[in-house]
């Protein structure tokens, strides 16, 4: 299809945007532009029919199943969007009075009330604006707590070989070396190699917890009391949380800070549908150091981090997951973990049959959770199916391929997460989808090279789109470049 900048045709335009409401404030020359904007110009059915067909070209949790592990791509109830189009709570503006904006302000007090008693901790902020950048406020928290008691020498983070890419990524921004631990041959920390590398200069733990493998690891308390032991801070990392949510908490672990993927376990869109949120959460000892709204509460609050966005953060998507809490209530948040834990186990089952569980499988001792984890090592040894074959192969049965070669500890892996959202026909099927394609894989290898053969696009070149990616499109001499 065409861009939007192809569409462009001189002198076309359309009215979509309301009058102007506030008074004209004009930029200073030395701010404003020597050029006129190279924006498009187009009527409004030209818009429309654009989007429109951008929009029949995208896959999400509306147009099938999503079983995309580690991302929790659960469907999105309709209830929190209209809850959130309130005029009370988009009508705003963040810079208003607090007295005037009280039903919002208790909106997030009672966000947070909820997230406390789900998660054990003791207050949250909703400043961060995804899950990466939850985690950099909590480390960002731990280095400023250390600090303040005088241990600025503790500058290691233990972080186990099953952890989420964002995990060192964020512990190297917030200037702490990594220190890396195996995970043993049933999925766990290795306890072993947890005690060898605990010293005086370690500031703390990340860990997600049931892990990447979908393993709740049984040795968890003794983990985080040994961090402790060693003067270190616990670390959760939340992305896993629709497995445990109500049934135990992070808090009583041992962990003293926790980011919740507000986009992931409580049911705001996610990626392209987003925007997120990355609720920070801590015990009572990190409390001083907690994100503050507005640069003026500095003076209250003298040893936080600071603003890590700007106002209260992304608020629309606290209103969305407050909604789906309150929906749901006591009693119900945990059946969203039973039952999730449930759906995996099912489509695992199903799929053991012919697809191997390296952990946490049908026949271990300790079964997976809300997710699992398949090795395609075994069909890429025998008829060179690898696991990004098997992800493009199921784009043409209509399934969103899993997460691809993560975790790294498991050779060729597929990880997937079918959420509670999905019914047990939607297992059904997909297990019969993925079934299908194993002994299409065994007699016909050779067609999974082509695949996918029914989208608008196949299969690209992932090498040179990585190397040479398009950056943007140049409207004046009408190329990309």
């Amino acid at each position: 299809m065409k861009l939007i900048f192809e569409r462009s045709k001189t002198g076309r335009n359309c009215s979509i945007l309301p009058p102007l409401d506030v008074p004209d404030s004009p930029l200073p020359e030395n701010m404003r532009r020597k050029e006129k904007a190279a924006l498009p110009s187009l009527d409004e059915n030209e818009i429309s029919r654009h989007y429109s067909a951008m929009a029949k070209r995208s896959f999400g949790v509306n147009d099938g199943f999503y079983p995309l592990g580690s991302c929790t791509m659960k469907y999105n109830p309709k209830v929190n969007e209209e809850i959130a189009s309130y005029p009370g709570f988009t009508k705003i503006h963040p810079l208003q009075p607090a007295h005037t904006i009280k039903g919002c302000l208790k909106l997030l007090d009672m966000a947070s009330l909820y997230l406390k008693e789900i998660t054990g901790m003791d207050a949250f902020s909703f400043q961060p604006a995804a899950g990466a950048h939850g985690e950099l406020a909590g480390l960002l928290m731990f280095k400023a707590y250390h600090h303040s008691m005088g241990n600025s020498h503790r500058r290691k983070i233990i972080i186990p070989d099953s952890a989420h890419g964002t995990n060192p990524a964020t512990a190297s921004m917030v200037d702490y070396e990594v220190v890396n631990i195996k995970s043993n041959s049933q999925g766990y920390i290795d306890l072993a190699s947890l005690k060898e590398v605990l010293s005086p200069d370690i500031a703390g733990l990340m860990l997600t917890n049931p892990n990447t493998l979908g393993i709740f690891d049984p040795n968890i308390l003794e983990i985080t009391r040994l961090v402790h032991e060693a003067g270190g801070l616990n670390y959760y990392d939340g992305a896993n949380l629709n497995a445990i949510m109500g049934i135990v908490r992070p808090g009583d672990m041992g962990f003293d800070a926790i980011h919740l993927n507000l986009h992931k376990s409580f049911s705001t869109p996610h990626g392209g549908g987003g925007p997120g949120s990355g609720a920070v959460g801590c015990k009572k000892e990190l409390i001083p150091f907690l994100p503050i709204s507005f640069e003026e509460d500095r003076e209250i609050h003298k040893q936080s981090i600071g603003r890590v966005r700007t106002f209260y953060g992304n608020f629309l998507v606290v209103v969305k997951a407050a909604a789906y809490l309150a929906f749901l209530g006591r009693e119900n948040i945990p059946e969203v973990a039973k039952t999730a834990v449930l759906n995996a186990n099912y489509l695992m089952k199903k799929l053991s049959v012919k697809y191997p569980i390296p952990c946490g499988g049908p026949d271990s001792e300790i079964r997976s959770l809300h997710e699992f984890v398949i090795s395609m090592k075994g069909l890429k040894d025998k008829r060179g199916i690898s696991a990004l074959d098997m992800s493009k192969a199921l784009i043409d049965q209509g399934i969103h391929p899993p997460t691809m070669y993560f975790p790294l500890i498991i050779p060729e892996a597929l990880m997937v997460e079918p959420t509670e959202t999905e019914s047990r026909e939607t297992l059904d099927a997909a297990a019969e989808a993925f079934l299908r394609l194993y002994d299409m894989a065994m007699k016909e290898p050779e067609t999974f090279a082509a695949a996918p053969v029914n989208t608008v696009i196949g299969r690209p070149d992932d090498v040179r789109a990585a190397r040479q990616p398009v950056l943007r499109y140049n409207a004046n001499i009408n190329t990309i470049n």
